[in-house]
């Protein structure tokens, strides 16, 4: 309850309605449509809880302070059925609504006054995908790629991220398979103002791509200080400090995989879940500046 009345307070509702009205159905000949801004909250409470499209349906049935939040009445109408919510879904995926969601979001947080420093910290984590073929194509599938951690190997989608160094907000997003690079998205994370750029070591050598992007950026990247004859104690040590800063992007990730749940694709394609990935980071961004954003509204 607690959760959803600030979700209530924080999310710019009117903003994004905005994004999706000019590609939702009119009302016309045919059944009424459900008004956007209850679709859209609908979409938010998956994104939030980790609900499938016949999940929702049934949370909202399940949960009375879900269908307040939704504003669904069960005494006048139903809940929308899950080829209702899987429609909307494929809309949003068909017009890329989940990257305008972050780029409109982080123009709201700035107008609130949420300031982007000039820092940024890249990072990349592995979303799973199931590697059974017992499946009706009895394939994987085959956007998603394998790679490997250590000593052990996964399959499925990268999510790269750029978070702004003072206010862990996430700048930009790129969903890849799981085999590709880190450094490959690098510029693609940039915003171009950056006077300084944080990563781990799979970042390291990549100074020239970064001033391509960002010219009076500092690579602050972590170094190799492990080698054959011993480890390079200076090296270590600036690599503790550098990651006082990096850790910032880590919390972001902790939020969208353990708060948020979004540790396993749910859908077939990078696309599908590249929508889902943009707009899950927008709805990250608020959740991490609700304190801010609360305190405006009460003061």
């Amino acid at each position: 309850a607690e959760f959803l009345e600030e979700m209530e307070l924080v999310v710019p509702w009117a903003e994004l309605v905005a994004l999706v009205e000019p590609h939702y159905p009119k009302a016309g000949n045919g059944r009424r449509p459900v008004g956007v801004e209850r679709m859209l909250r609908m979409y938010c409470l998956q994104q939030w809880f980790n609900l499938s499209d016949p999940a929702v349906e049934e949370a909202l049935y399940d949960s009375p302070l879900m269908r307040e939040f939704v504003g669904i009445d069960l005494g006048r109408e139903a809940v929308p059925d899950e080829t209702t919510v899987c429609k909307f879904r494929h809309l949003l995926e068909e017009h890329q609504i989940g990257a305008a969601m972050l780029a409109t979001v982080n123009e709201h947080l700035q107008a609130k006054g949420v300031r982007i420093a000039t820092g940024t910290i890249v990072d990349a984590t592995i979303i799973h995908a199931p590697s059974a073929t017992t499946n009706h194509r009895q394939e994987r599938d085959p956007e998603m790629h394998q790679t490997k951690k250590g000593k052990q190997w996964y399959f499925g989608m990268k999510a790269h991220v750029g978070v702004d160094s003072k206010t862990k907000l996430i700048l930009s997003a790129v969903a890849t398979a799981a085999n590709v690079a880190d450094p490959a998205v690098l510029p693609e994370l940039l915003h171009g103002e950056e006077t300084k750029v944080w990563g781990d070591q799979a970042y390291r050598g990549q100074t020239e791509a970064i001033h391509e992007v960002a010219p009076r950026a500092q690579d602050l990247t972590s170094r190799r200080y492990r080698y054959k004859d011993g480890i390079d104690e200076v090296e270590r040590a600036k690599n503790r400090t550098k990651s006082r800063v990096r850790s910032k992007a880590e919390h972001v990730l902790q939020i969208m995989k353990l708060k948020f749940g979004f540790v396993k694709v749910r859908y077939r394609g990078l696309g599908k879940n590249a929508n889902r990935l943009f707009a899950t980071c927008a709805l990250v961004n608020l959740f991490t500046a609700r304190w801010t954003l609360l305190r405006q509204e009460f003061a």
